[in-house]
């Protein structure tokens, strides 16, 4: 008789305990663990849903939802309620579609520091490429085409994005705080929206999407693999947008949602709005975009800059990445991290 065991506990220490009133099997009962359970208990599948994160017991499924599906804890004093993400549903963002690829010297005609410096002209100071082209020109008597300087900030895109990869800070779900919000901009005349989500101590930009609208399903892209690569804040600040409340709600569950109401408030968007004031200093100088493409691979080159190579006078002229705990060398910032 006891060549069977406890399904839960897989002890043998059991006893019958009457009959199952539909089929009219026997019921045993676990001595150690109290569950009852039938033979036929072992030729059941095991349920799909997740077990309650308080008390450990199974779960219903209360309603499923295109993003994610709403469980409720099948006991009813626990009665739990919580959200599990659906990511076969969720978008990738901007930056998953751009190839990540390995730096590399080789078919380079121009010097590396000549490069280095163009880069670091273009992105930090805001220079256009003919501006740097002239000023190689008369400084050093060294001559390189616009079109090549242009060239540079669409080829190495992939290879900051791997740096970015490599380079991750993990203290980032320690904040008190990360910002979100939207600006617009235009390529080929059609509307586009850059979400950003920043943390507040380090100023670091942990993620961007690119998008033709303000729907909540580009706020579920942008919060949900940002969540999956660096945790959760304590808080989440953002405008009024409506799209911004379930996406929030649901991806940080545990993360208090703040919407600022004035610009007077103890708590406003103004460190992602002088974010924006920077990057649209880059945008005004390139007059406007004709792909989304180029864009994209413009904003990875921005935000590496950004996060990487740029001194911050708020920062003590430090960058952001060094405050969030990414130790690399002054020799290796100077050289763009290459080496």
């Amino acid at each position: 008789m006891f060549n069977i065991c406890c399904p839960d506990c897989f002890s043998k220490n059991l006893y019958k305990y009457g009959k199952e009133p539909i089929h009219n099997l026997q019921k045993y009962q676990c001595k150690s663990c109290k569950r009852q359970f039938t033979k036929s208990s072992f030729d059941k599948p095991k349920s799909k849903y997740p077990k309650c994160p308080i008390c450990g017991k199974g779960t219903f499924l209360h309603h499923d939802y295109l993003y994610y599906s709403h469980f409720t804890c099948n006991d009813k004093k626990c009665n739990h309620s919580f959200k599990v993400i659906k990511d076969s549903t969720i978008k990738k963002i901007s930056p998953e579609f751009i190839k990540a690829s390995k730096f590399s010297i080789k078919r380079m005609r121009t010097k590396l520091k000549i490069i280095i410096d163009a880069l670091y002209m273009y992105f930090v100071n805001n220079s256009s490429t003919r501006a740097i082209s002239n000023f190689f020109k008369d400084r050093y008597d060294y001559y390189i085409s616009h079109v090549s300087i242009h060239k540079w900030t669409i080829k190495f895109a992939g290879v900051f994005r791997q740096i970015i990869e490599t380079l991750i800070p993990d203290t980032l779900s320690h904040s008190d705080e990360w910002h979100a919000d939207e600006t617009v901009i235009k390529i080929h005349g059609k509307k586009y929206y850059i979400w950003t989500l920043i943390d507040s101590e380090t100023r670091y930009v942990i993620n961007y999407h690119l998008t033709t609208s303000r729907e909540g399903k580009e706020a579920y892209a942008l919060f949900h693999w940002s969540k999956k690569k660096y945790g959760s804040p304590a808080s989440i600040v953002s405008d009024r947008l409506p799209s911004y409340n379930m996406p929030v709600k649901t991806v940080f569950s545990n993360s208090r949602h703040i919407k600022v109401q004035k610009f007077t408030d103890d708590i406003t968007n103004n460190l992602i709005e002088s974010f924006f004031s920077k990057f649209k200093a880059q945008y005004k100088a390139r007059r406007g975009f004709k792909s989304f493409d180029s864009v994209n691979n413009l904003l990875t080159c921005f935000f590496f800059f950004y996060n990487y190579i740029r001194p911050h006078g708020s920062l003590g002229n430090e960058t952001p990445a060094r405050v969030a705990g990414v130790n690399y060398s002054e020799t290796s910032r100077k050289n763009l991290l290459f080496f």
